[in-house]
C-alpha cells in the first residue's frame, strides 16, 4: 500500500489550509512487518498484489531493498492500493483506505512452495472481503499443511468489526492462530468490554499492545496459564505509523529464535516483548524514506 501521510503543523481549520508535510511512503501492515523481519535477520517472503503502475513498482523495489523475497501479483486494471494517513499533533492517526489492487489477490495466485516456512503472519485485513479473504484462508491451509505456525494481528477496529463482533470472533476462531496480536482498543472491541485477559482464550499466545505503557502477555503452557505485563520506556512520537507492525516483527523474530519447548516460558516471552518494543522504537525514531515517485 502507498501511504499518503498528512502531518499538519497545527490544528486543521475548516475551509482553509494549514502548513505541514505531505509524504509518500511504503505502507501496508504486512509489508511493514515483512521489512522489519528482514531487517532483523529473518528470512522473509511477502505475498501481495499491486497495480501495474509506478506506485506498485516503487513499493516493490522498496520492500526488496530490505532483503524481503517478494511474490507480488500485478493486477491489470486496478491501481496500487493507497491509504490517506492524517497524523494528529499527538502522533495518533486516522485513515482513509482506497485498497485497490491490494484486495485482488486470489487463492490461485498462491504457490504451495512459498509456504514451506516456520510461521505465516497475517494482518486481519488479509482475511476480509473477496477474493483477498479467500486467499488469506488458502494461505493458512497451505502453511498448516507444511507444519507452520500462524500469527494474526487484529489490525484495525473498523474493518474487523464491519460485520459485527460475533463475525469478528468467528473469523479469529476459524483462523485458530498460534499467536494473536492486538492493541488494547482492538482487544476491548472484540471482547465487548470484557477483561483483555480473555484474549488468551482466542490463541495459545496473546499479546496486547498498550502503546506507551508496554504490553500484556497471556499464554498457555505446560505449567498452566501465564499472564504478565511488561512495562517499557515511553517514547514521544510525532507519527506512530507502522510502530505496531514493527512490534510484531520484533516479537516474532525473538520468539522464533528460541527453542520450541522454551517459547511459552515467561523469560522467553519477556525477551520477545522487549525485542518488540526495541523494533517499534526504531520505527518511531527512524526518519521514513519517501518513495521516489
Amino acid at each position: 500500500m502507498l501511504d499518503v501521510v498528512l502531518t499538519p503543523a497545527r490544528a486543521l481549520e475548516v475551509g482553509t489550509d494549514v502548513p505541514g508535510r505531505v509524504s509518500l511512503r511504503q505502507g501496508g501492515s504486512a509489508a511493514t512487518t515483512a521489512r522489519w523481519l528482514a531487517r532483523l535477520g529473518v528470512g522473509t517472503t511477502l505475498i501481495c498484489s499491486v497495480g501495474r503502475d509506478p506506485e506498485g513498482r516503487a513499493l516493490t523495489a522498496a520492500v526488496e531493498a530490505d532483503g524481503v523475497q517478494l511474490r507480488a501479483t500485478r493486477v491489470a486494471g486496478e491501481r496500487t492500493g493507497r491509504i490517506g494517513v492524517l497524523v494528529s499533533p499527538g502522533g495518533e492517526r486516522s485513515f482513509v483506505a482506497d485498497r485497490g489492487a491490494a484486495d485482488r489477490l486470489e487463492p490461485g495466485d498462491l504457490k504451495a512452495g512459498a509456504f514451506s516456512v516456520d510461521l505465516l503472519h497475517l494482518p486481519a485485513y488479509s482475511l476480509l472481503g473477496e477474493p483477498l479473504g479467500l486467499a488469506g484462508r488458502r494461505a493458512i491451509e497451505l502453511a498448516r499443511a507444511g507444519g507452520a505456525l500462524v500469527s494474526l494481528d487484529l489490525s484495525s477496529v473498523g474493518p474487523l468489526l464491519a460485520d459485527g463482533r460475533h463475525a469478528a470472533l468467528r473469523l479469529v476462531r476459524d483462523t485458530a492462530p498460534d499467536v494473536i496480536f492486538a492493541t488494547r482498543v482492538e482487544a476491548e472491541a472484540i471482547l465487548h468490554g470484557h477483561d483483555v485477559a480473555e484474549m488468551g482464550e482466542l490463541a495459545p499466545l496473546a499479546v496486547v499492545k498498550r502503546g506507551r505503557e508496554g504490553a500484556s502477555v497471556f499464554a498457555a503452557s505446560g505449567e498452566g496459564k501465564i499472564a504478565f505485563d511488561v512495562a517499557t520506556k515511553p517514547l514521544a512520537a510525532a507519527d506512530t505509523t507502522g510502530a505496531g507492525d514493527a512490534f510484531d516483527a520484533g516479537f516474532l523474530a525473538a520468539w522464533l529464535a528460541d527453542e520450541p519447548a522454551a517459547r511459552h516460558r515467561p523469560a522467553s516471552l519477556h525477551r520477545a516483548v522487549v525485542a518488540a518494543h526495541r523494533a517499534a522504537a526504531r520505527q518511531l525514531v527512524t526518519a521514513p524514506k519517501e518513495l521516489g515517485l
